[in-house]
């Protein structure tokens, strides 16, 4: 897999952070900064999933919004009062 080279700005307290955290992992800057780029995408992907999964279940049960939004309320005060 060939490799490109990008320029990209960090504010100096972040670099630090990054540097502080790849040296702690026996890793490269680089490496740190390509897998955490790997697990955002990764992780937006799951959450597209999650919300047209979301989206087809309410389209099937004709759920609107405020159906949505009353079962949502109903399941907190539940779990307020189990607290």
């Amino acid at each position: 897999m060939s490799t490109i080279t990008v320029n990209v700005s960090f504010q100096n307290s972040l670099l630090n952070e990054i540097d502080k955290t790849a040296k702690k992992e026996y890793r490269s800057r680089s490496e740190l900064i390509r897998e955490a780029a790997r697990l955002y995408i990764q992780r937006q992907s799951q959450w597209n999933d999650l919300f047209q999964l979301g989206d087809t279940v309410a389209r099937k049960q004709q759920l609107t919004e405020h159906d949505i939004a009353t079962e949502i309320t109903a399941l907190r005060t539940t779990k307020a009062k189990l607290s």
